[in-house]
Parts: structure tokens; C-alpha cells; sequence
């Protein structure tokens, strides 16, 4: 994941709890399982006709699974949301399987082949979601972005707006520098945007990718 932080190799073990399918709470640090995608808490499916409160026995197995042993988890990286994405384990269970093995989780593309060895079998005679219909997590999230845990929330905008404060970079087709510098006749330092009415005419003294860059070498934009 392009946002993630590297946290490869981190240990952390401790008690935990569930907050659903694939998310745990560890003294304090959320930690998403690594390979895995479990059914969202609040997430339904419908098996034989009847709706079927999957994401919640996806959570309540998970908090079965755990119980009261201690969790050791080793880390990966942290995605976008802050959280040590990780392998963890209750003594010689490993939690992401075990919830693909228990059809309440899809495994992802990167996991290894034991979950996807697991998921294989587990849709072959139709266990847990497979045998019901259901959204994916990843697009029954979209769909629902309110109900994103409050932390989530507050990350994604800040990603966003993170994205949105980036300046623009302007290059043409050769991937050159775009915006145009230029002294006009009168001594004004001018910078010209593609598009603008003089672009094409004016003659660059200077290059810039972006307005930012522009402005810092003394240039102004131009009016037209």
C-alpha cells in the first residue's frame, strides 16, 4: 500500500480484544491481521432467505479465538490508518487463517498460500459467507463510510486533505516542466499556465512545475 509506514519486523504481544473480524486491540495499538479481509462488524449477509449478522459472529470468533491467552504478533508495516498491520498468533493458531478457515474472511491477493489453500476449501463447500450472499468487505466499506470506526474517519480525511494540499505539477507531453517564466517588456516577472491566452507565444526564460515553484523565483501570475 502506496500510504503505508514501514513497521516490518515489529513484535508486540499482550492480551487482546476483538473489534471485529480482523482488527484487534492490544495494549492501546490496533492491529489489522495481514492478509486477510473480514466481514465489517456492522455488516449483513443473507443465508436461505434470512438475514445473517455475519460481520458480528465474524468479530464474536475472533474474540473466541483469542479468549484470554496472550496474542503475539509480528508486524509488517502500518497502513493508512495507523494500524500494525500483522501476523498474529495464539500459541500455535494463526489468527488470519484460522478466521479464512472459519469462512468469515476472504483472504487478499499478497496472503500466503495457506490462506488461500484455506479459502479454497472453505468455498468449495459453501462454510460461513460462502455459503450466503454478501458484499465484499472492501466494497460494503465504500458503500458505508460512515460507519468506519471514529479513528478511521478522522485519518481518511486527513489523507484526503493531505492529497488535496499537494500542488498541482504542470508538464507537457514530454514530461518538461510546463509553466512558462517570462520578463515582459515592461520588467514584470510573468508566469504563463497552459491553457492561459498568451501560453503558446511566449517564450520561456525560465521552467516551472508548479505555481509554488514560480512565485518563489520572483514571478508573478499572469492576468490573461
Amino acid at each position: 500500500m502506496v500510504a503505508a509506514t514501514q513497521a516490518h519486523g515489529q513484535a508486540i504481544s499482550g492480551s487482546a480484544e476483538a473489534v471485529d473480524g480482523d482488527t484487534l486491540s492490544m495494549t492501546g495499538t490496533r492491529i489489522r491481521l495481514a492478509g486477510i479481509d473480514a466481514v465489517e462488524a456492522k455488516q449483513t449477509c443473507e443465508r436461505d432467505g434470512i438475514t445473517w449478522a455475519c460481520g458480528e459472529e465474524a468479530r464474536q470468533k475472533l474474540a473466541v479465538l483469542i479468549g484470554s491467552a496472550q496474542v503475539e504478533c509480528i508486524g509488517r508495516e502500518r497502513d493508512i490508518y495507523g494500524r500494525l498491520v500483522a501476523t498474529c498468533r495464539v500459541g500455535h493458531i494463526d489468527l488470519g487463517e484460522a478466521m479464512v478457515r472459519e469462512g468469515l474472511a476472504i483472504a487478499l491477493a499478497e496472503a500466503s498460500p495457506d490462506y488461500t489453500e484455506a479459502e479454497g476449501r472453505v468455498r468449495q463447500f459453501g462454510f460461513g459467507i460462502w455459503g450466503s450472499t454478501f458484499e465484499k468487505p472492501a466494497d460494503w466499506r465504500a458503500a458505508h463510510p460512515q460507519e468506519r470506526p471514529k479513528v478511521e474517519q478522522v485519518a481518511a480525511k486527513a489523507s484526503a486533505s493531505q492529497v488535496s494540499a499537494r500542488p498541482r505539477i504542470w508538464r507537457d507531453d514530454l514530461g518538461r516542466c510546463a509553466i512558462k517564466g517570462n520578463h515582459s517588456r515592461h520588467g514584470d516577472w510573468i508566469y504563463h499556465m497552459p491553457g492561459q491566452a498568451y501560453y503558446h507565444q511566449t517564450r520561456p526564460e525560465a521552467l516551472f512545475c508548479t505555481e509554488g515553484d514560480a512565485q518563489k523565483a520572483g514571478y508573478r501570475p499572469s492576468k490573461m
